[in-house]
């Protein structure tokens, strides 16, 4: 008899891949919500052609292998990178920036490693990274919230936007932490006055979406998919980071804590990208400094670096020095010394 040669995990249990998969694609419904109803049909049309795209890609990569298609398009985890890279994106990018972002992933980040738990890296930043490097021009131009404009593209815009991008005129303008970052002379309080990106705690529009993806990330802490160490150590960092270079809010200021917590991909970057089981560290003391790591790279890049949002660099970097981390933070066996120092 053939057996199925299939790797692990095998277990069918209550936290199977399978289900945790699908519980991440729940939990991102209400961020994906808000991000609708603030930027239009965009982000939505990014998603589902990215689903299409991935699929197309896993089913190469599993062919070219020789692996069934049942089992590993079963698992969920390409639509799960698909919706990463769809809501990292800027809404209404060209159908042909999605489907290169989503090769890279899947293909180059995943399945070049051999296949889900073989990735030392996280896909859907490896994705988003590579697009941000060759094109920068598309990966900038994000269109302006509801509330900045009188109405916002709808569906029928954002599938030209996306299959038909030279018959549709998008309107682009800087986020928040672009205008932050290219502030050379102005008092918080009155680059916060002027510059229309601003809400009331942080970019309007980005602070509702980030909210949002903190209720998804907690009920998926509350359903035990993952622990609160990584995420916790993120947002710590980030805002201890923030907080010591705040000072009052000078023109040198880099942010106020509650205003990086709730800019870009911040909460979706600690509760759907940190925890990535593959690519994160795996002891306890290691996911804390896992996630506070990415929490001190995340501001330095935003305050000092050339990319205003910086969560896939942190996150890409993390993921080369998990192992590490991890070989220097394991448990000690139970009932067993640390053993003796030489100069003892």
């Amino acid at each position: 008899m053939k057996l199925l040669r299939v790797s692990s995990p095998h277990a069918h249990g209550p936290n199977s891949t399978q289900r945790v998969m699908q519980q991440v694609l729940l939990a991102s419904l209400p961020g994906v919500f808000v991000l609708t109803v603030f930027f239009g049909f965009g982000t939505l049309v990014n998603i589902l052609w990215a689903a299409v795209v991935a699929l197309a890609c896993e089913s190469l990569a599993l062919w070219l292998r020789k692996r069934p298609l049942g089992f590993y398009l079963g698992d969920c985890s390409a639509l799960v990178t698909a919706l990463l890279l769809g809501i990292a994106l800027p809404p209404y990018a060209p159908w042909w920036l999605i489907a290169i972002g989503v090769a890279s992933a899947i293909l180059m980040a995943k399945h070049l490693y051999g296949g889900l738990g073989y990735n030392p890296f996280n896909p859907a930043m490896v994705g988003y990274v590579v697009l941000l490097i060759s094109f920068p021009v598309q990966m900038t131009s994000w269109a302006p919230p509801r509330g900045l404009t009188e109405n916002v593209p709808g569906l029928l815009d954002a599938l030209r936007a996306c299959f038909l991008p030279g018959q549709f005129d998008a309107i682009t303008m800087a986020t928040p932490l672009d205008v932050l970052r290219q502030n050379s002379g102005l008092m918080m309080d009155d680059l916060w006055a002027q510059a229309p990106q601003f809400g009331r705690w942080a970019g309007i529009g980005w602070e509702w979406a980030n909210l949002a993806f903190l209720a998804g990330g907690l009920w998926l802490l509350y359903r035990r998919i993952f622990t609160w160490h990584a995420p916790v150590a993120f947002l710590a960092s980030l805002a201890l980071m923030a907080a010591l270079f705040y000072d009052g809010g000078s023109s040198a200021s880099g942010g106020s804590p509650l205003f990086h917590l709730l800019s870009g991909a911040t909460m979706l970057g600690a509760f759907f990208i940190i925890t990535d089981p593959v690519s994160s560290a795996v002891s306890v003391r290691g996911r804390l400094v896992f996630g506070a790591l990415i929490g001190i790279l995340v501001y330095l890049i935003r305050a000092w670096g050339n990319y205003p949002d910086a969560v896939a660099f942190a996150v890409l970097i993390a993921n080369l020095c998990a192992p590490f981390i991890d070989h220097y933070t394991q448990p000690r066996t139970y009932g067993h010394r640390p053993p003796a120092r030489e100069d003892a």
